[in-house]
């Protein structure tokens, strides 16, 4: 039974454009690989409300997708194991 959601990914531009692509495809892949991917809307750099690990700027792309119901928690510790993620957040639809 798969169930749709939408993750919010904040990356950080600190190591510039190189490392933020990458960082969407490592993303992409892995959603793709355990989900079916309905849409990513790139919503790009944009100042933060607040300053997060010193940074004030951030690089916001948003997934949305259909997946099993475990997925979302195994995406989530991913992205809070990776360097260069600032935030995630998946809410189910």
């Amino acid at each position: 039974m798969t169930a749709k959601y939408e993750t919010t990914l904040i990356f950080s531009v600190k190591d510039g454009e190189e490392a933020v692509t990458a960082l969407k495809d490592k993303f992409n892949e892995l959603i793709s690989k355990n989900g079916a991917i309905e849409n990513v809307d790139d919503w790009g750099k944009r100042r933060l409300a607040y300053l997060i690990n010193d940074e004030a700027e951030g690089y916001y792309v948003f997934f949305t997708y259909t997946a099993e119901p475990t997925f979302p928690a195994e995406l989530e510790r991913v992205a809070g194991i990776t360097d260069g993620v600032l935030r995630v957040m998946t809410i189910k639809k």
